[in-house]
Order: structure tokens, then C-alpha cells, then sequence
């Protein structure tokens, strides 16, 4: 007993005595907000690579870009691959349903959605069907999204968000249960 992590991989790395193996991660934050600074934060220390879009260039005053690998005002497959989460941090902002048809037409984002309370009706999906985006591709969109822990200020969001994605690309539920 006790000497367990060495020979189990996972106590390892848990004990800095091996790298992890995340493999290559992307998260893309969709919107300047402060829920966007703290995800942006927080996934640095968790190994993402990390972009801010904002489409409005003069929203770029808060905490955000100290945060992003890269700042862009569209999404653009430079950076966008197979690894990339990309996340919408502003359910009001006129731009949702353009910003959003972007990502959707880049089959390579392995997970996209919207912050938003169960409370109210998804803004995204009448902006996504005013644009023509096919049904299929607005059910890829999350919605809510993160872990259930009743999450009210912006760094308990963003990392109810990243618990749910790394949950999510460790194919587990999340939560307590094993």
C-alpha cells in the first residue's frame, strides 16, 4: 500500500511524476463576457489551446484575450480541428445565429453549445433555422451545458463547462457517480 501510483499511470501523472496524455485540445469561446475570461483561465491550466471570437471587436476591453492563445473576430478552420470544443458565452448577442451557423458548417468541431438556463427557450434554434441550417446540425448544439451544480457566478460556469467537456471527452457522466 501507498506506493500504488507507482505502477498506476492515472497516480502518476496525478503526482507530477508523468506528463498526461490530453491529447490535442482546443477550446474556442464564443463572445467577450466574464464567463468567457474565467473558461478561457481555467482551460489554459487544464491543457486547451485557446481562442476568443468576437465578432465586435470593440467588446475586446475585458479580461478575455489575457487568457486566449489567439483572438479572432470569425471562426476559421486555421483553428478549428477535431479536437476543438467551442462554446457560446452570450445566449443575447445579436450575432448568435451567424456565429453559430459558422461552427456548424466546420465539420471538424468535436463539440459546440450555448450557455443558457433550462428556465428558457433555446435563442439559438429559431436564429438557426432563419438562416436555413439544417436540423440535423442544430441538434449538434448543446444546450445547457456544463455539470448540474447550480453554478451562478461566472468562474462557477466556466468550470461547471469545462468539468462537463473533460466529463465528456473522458466518456463519463460527470458528476459523483462511478
Amino acid at each position: 500500500m501507498g506506493d500504488e501510483h507507482l505502477t498506476d499511470p492515472a497516480c502518476a501523472v496525478a503526482h507530477g511524476e508523468a506528463p498526461a496524455d490530453t491529447g490535442p485540445r482546443s477550446l474556442v469561446a464564443v463572445f467577450e463576457s466574464p464567463v468567457a475570461a474565467c473558461l478561457l483561465r481555467f482551460a489554459v491550466e487544464v491543457g486547451y489551446r485557446t481562442v476568443l471570437v468576437e465578432p465586435d471587436q470593440t467588446r475586446l476591453g475585458g479580461r478575455s484575450g489575457a487568457y486566449a492563445d489567439r483572438i479572432a473576430s470569425t471562426v476559421d478552420p486555421s483553428f478549428v480541428d477535431a479536437g476543438t470544443d467551442v462554446v457560446v458565452t452570450d445566449h443575447d448577442r445579436p450575432e448568435l445565429g451567424k456565429m453559430l451557423s459558422e461552427v456548424l458548417a466546420l465539420p471538424a468541431v468535436r463539440w459546440v453549445g450555448v450557455m443558457g438556463s433550462v428556465r428558457h427557450a433555446p435563442p439559438h434554434v429559431p436564429a438557426l433555422r432563419e438562416l436555413g441550417v439544417d436540423e440535423a446540425d442544430i441538434k449538434r448544439v448543446h444546450r445547457p451545458i456544463g455539470l448540474n451544480i447550480g453554478s451562478k457566478t461566472p468562474a462557477e460556469i466556466a468550470l461547471a463547462t469545462l468539468a462537463g467537456l473533460i466529463a465528456d471527452r473522458n466518456h463519463r457522466p460527470g458528476g459523483f457517480a462511478w
